[in-house]
C-alpha cells in the first residue's frame, strides 16, 4: 500500500488503556458529535478551523461539524507548534483556539460556542439546538472530557517536512478509533481535510464486522459515506486517504504506524 509496507502486527498498536481512556472522552461528553444531519447546507469553499485536538473548546465546534455534516480543513496548531500556530496568529492576532475562518462569508471567529451558533444559523436549520444553548454545561463537560486523555493531542512533536497537498481523514468527532489518529495528527502539524461521517441510518450503528457477517450496507443519506462505501467496497471509521503517497488505510492502529514512519521525525 503506496510507499511504506504496512505489517500485518502493527507496530505501534493502541495499548487497551488508549482506547479506554478515549471512550471515556466520549462518554463523558454524551457521545456527542455521532449524529450528522443530512439536511445542513454545504458550502462551496472548505471552511478552515485552526485547531487543538485535545482543546475542550476546539472539541464543541468540531462536534457541530459532525452534527452539521460540514466538511472542513483542520489546520493543527499544537503548543509549541510551528507549522499553522504562528499563521493562525498572523491572520487572527492572539493564540486563540479554535480560530475559523469561513471564505464563504469572510467571516473569521474565535470563541466556540460563537462559532456553534455561527454554523447552526449558516448551515444548518438557524436555530440553534437546545443543548447548546446550555453553553457553560458544554464547556464543563467538554473540560472534563479533556481530563480523560490528559496531554495527548496537545504538544507538538518532531516530524519531518510538511507533505505538499492535505491529508484526507473520514471521522466522525465521538469515535474512539478516530481519536487517537486525530490526535496524532495534530502532534505531527500534519493539515488534514475532515471528511464528516456521521450517523444517519439504524443498521450505521452495528459494528463493520457485523455488517459485513449479515452482508449489511446501510444506504447512508451523507455523500462522504456514499463516498467512501463506493471507493473502497465497505465502510468504516476512521479511513485516511494520503494523496501524496496515493496511501488508503482503516483500522486506527494501521494509520498510526503509516504516520510515524511516514512523517514523524
Amino acid at each position: 500500500i503506496g510507499t511504506i509496507p504496512i505489517c500485518h502486527r502493527p507496530l505501534f498498536g493502541l495499548p487497551m488503556i488508549n482506547l479506554f481512556t478515549s471512550a471515556l472522552t466520549s462518554s463523558l461528553r454524551g457521545f456527542a458529535g455521532i449524529r450528522s444531519s443530512a439536511e445542513s447546507k454545504q458550502p462551496e469553499k472548505l471552511l478552515r478551523l485552526y485547531d487543538i485536538e485535545n482543546c475542550p473548546y476546539c472539541r464543541l465546534v468540531r462536534e457541530a461539524l459532525t452534527e452539521l455534516n460540514l466538511d472542513a480543513l483542520i489546520l493543527p496548531c499544537p503548543k509549541a507548534g510551528v507549522r499553522y500556530r504562528p499563521e493562525a496568529i498572523r491572520l487572527g492576532g492572539k493564540a486563540q483556539f479554535p480560530f475559523l475562518i469561513d471564505d464563504n462569508t469572510d467571516t473569521e471567529m474565535y470563541e466556540s460556542l460563537d462559532i456553534v451558533r455561527y454554523l447552526y444559523e449558516t448551515y444548518g436549520s438557524g436555530e440553534l439546538p437546545l443543548k447548546w444553548r446550555l453553553g457553560g454545561l458544554q464547556t464543563f463537560s467538554s473540560s472534563l472530557a479533556s481530563g480523560a486523555r490528559l496531554s495527548r493531542g496537545i504538544k507538538a512533536r518532531p516530524s519531518r517536512e510538511a507533505p505538499a497537498s492535505p491529508l484526507e481523514l473520514f471521522s466522525f468527532e465521538a469515535s474512539p478509533f478516530a481519536r487517537p489518529v486525530r490526535e496524532l495528527l495534530c502532534q505531527l502539524e500534519l493539515s488534514y481535510v475532515l471528511r464528516s461521517c456521521g450517523r444517519t441510518e439504524l443498521a450505521e450503528w452495528l459494528p463493520p464486522t457485523l455488517r459485513e457477517a449479515f452482508d449489511i450496507e446501510p444506504e447512508s443519506k451523507l455523500a462522504n459515506r456514499r463516498d467512501l462505501q463506493a471507493r473502497e467496497g465497505k465502510m468504516g471509521i476512521p479511513y485516511l486517504y494520503d494523496v501524496n503517497t496515493d496511501t488508503g488505510l482503516f483500522e486506527s492502529e494501521q494509520i498510526i504506524e503509516y504516520l510515524i514512519l511516514e512523517y514523524a521525525a
